[in-house]
């Protein structure tokens, strides 16, 4: 495969043609470079000083998890993910833009269905038990920390459903405990127990952790060539070394949302048109969120900045959103995904020629039409001064998947610097987690439960209708 031909490209025209008022000239954009560069350079010099271990990931060798999988492969039927947030939904991702949305329903598939549970829900784990059975399944359990409640519950429940269906004795085979490699309550039990386990590599966090075993397991267990997958986003790496925003998809991405924030566009639609890549948008909904929305800048400022993300799907959502961005508020950037070449075209036979409304489809295609309505729904919203950018992907594969993930990845450090934010922490979702603990009786956090309690004291009464 020639990379370049598989390269990736931002498409920024129609950010300069909606004018300088909701949109960008190009002199904006140069006068914001120095600032882009310096933050391209930041990234990298936090990167060279250990800091960003995620950027290395590229790199890593598979092997083991290729082993770890063809083990698997061999002895189960369903692959069951336990996990929340960075630990699920990139694998949700992966597997749908390279597997496609109908993977577990394919007749003849010779590898193992996949589920990724992401949620507490009652219904939602408990239901899963219609569909698979314990005893040809193996749990993949996430969490970096080792001590996230959802999942912590979720392995609770399937452990005593596994215990059940194959004795205690073989019940820690069903289990792949991937956490953090030296510490934490997960990591403790594989020390104890001797559950097969797999690192999530140190100070790579979770939504940044794709490309890491965290979402490498699933893939490789369900048939997607995870070297490719390194291969692109080693590519991406190479392609966002550069300081020159003119040169860097990832730089200009960063510049482009962060001087439209200035202008009062603070929310990002991210809108593939591309059924496959419709769970990429909500994997980039959670990095672009967690990663951006602080109440606090670098120097201990109060900010609260960060863009929201809106995760749509086209052509879907021409039906359902699309009315609002291109003549509502002007404070929507787009972000289409366009894939230029899909793996069937979907050809339209002739029919009712005398009719209009078919005539003019008889010997298209779904892929015309899916990109025609793309490029139809951009000038719309150009024509109504509405911003929007598109990543074109020459196709989709592990390399151009692999490639965009990273991508958005470095566009999302290089945000951080701009803002002068930390992107790394997430001290809100903190916060709830430490509420959860506290209502839920956890031993240490006595102090935050009377607090909650105070709080449940002062409700108004009117205030419950």
């Amino acid at each position: 495969m020639q990379h370049d031909a598989q390269r990736i490209r931002l498409d920024i025209n129609n950010i300069l043609q909606v004018g300088a008022e909701h949109g960008l000239t190009e002199a904006e954009i140069d006068a914001a470079a120095d600032r882009a560069r310096a933050a391209v350079e930041a990234v990298q010099q936090r990167r060279r000083n250990g800091d960003l271990r995620w950027m290395e990931l590229p790199y890593a060798d598979p092997t083991p998890v290729e082993a770890l999988a063809e083990h698997l492969r061999q002895r189960y039927d369903t692959f069951v993910v336990l996990g929340i947030g960075g630990s699920a939904l990139g694998n949700i991702a992966l597997n749908t833009a390279l597997n496609g949305p109908f993977y577990n329903l394919r007749p003849g598939r010779t590898t193992p269905r996949l589920f990724v549970l992401d949620n507490s829900d009652p219904e939602y784990n408990v239901g899963v038990l219609e569909l698979i059975e314990p005893a040809r399944t193996v749990f993949n359990v996430i969490t970096k920390s080792g001590s996230t409640g959802e999942t912590l519950s979720q392995f609770l429940f399937f452990r005593d459903q596994v215990i059940k269906a194959v004795g205690e004795e073989r019940y820690r085979d069903h289990f792949v405990l991937t956490t953090d490699p030296h510490q934490g309550p997960l990591r403790e039990l594989i020390k104890r127990e001797g559950f097969p386990s797999l690192p999530v590599p140190e100070g790579v966090g979770g939504r940044f952790s794709a490309l890491s075993p965290v979402g490498l397991l699933s893939s490789a267990v369900v048939g997607i060539d995870i070297r490719q997958l390194l291969a692109g986003a080693a590519y991406a790496d190479e392609l966002t070394r550069t300081s020159d925003p003119w040169r860097n998809p990832a730089a200009m991405g960063a510049l482009v949302n962060y001087l439209l924030y200035g202008k009062g566009i603070d929310i990002v639609v991210m809108m593939p048109y591309a059924q496959r890549l419709k769970d990429v948008a909500d994997w980039f909904a959670q990095l672009w969120a967690e990663s951006l929305g602080k109440r606090v800048d670098r120097a201990g400022n109060e900010v609260h900045v960060g863009p929201t993300p809106v995760k749509a799907l086209g052509a879907t959502d021409q039906h359902s959103q699309v009315q609002l961005y291109v003549e509502g508020p002007f404070n929507k950037l787009i972000n289409f995904i366009r894939v230029e070449r899909f793996s069937t075209e979907g050809a339209l036979p002739e029919g009712y020629a005398d009719i209009d409304a078919f005539a003019y489809l008889n010997g298209q295609s779904f892929a015309r039409l899916i990109n025609a309505e793309q490029e139809g729904t951009a000038v719309a919203l150009t024509e109504a001064g509405r911003p929007n950018m598109t990543h074109v992907l020459p196709e989709i594969n592990a390399f151009t998947v692999g490639q965009l993930l990273y991508l958005l990845e470095v566009q999302t450090a290089i945000a951080g610097e701009l803002w002068n934010i930390d992107a790394f922490d997430q001290p809100g979702v903190e916060a709830g987690k430490i509420a959860t603990y506290a209502l839920l009786g956890r031993k240490g956090y006595e102090q935050q439960r009377q607090a909650i309690a105070a709080a449940r004291g002062r409700r108004n009464p009117r205030a419950l209708i």
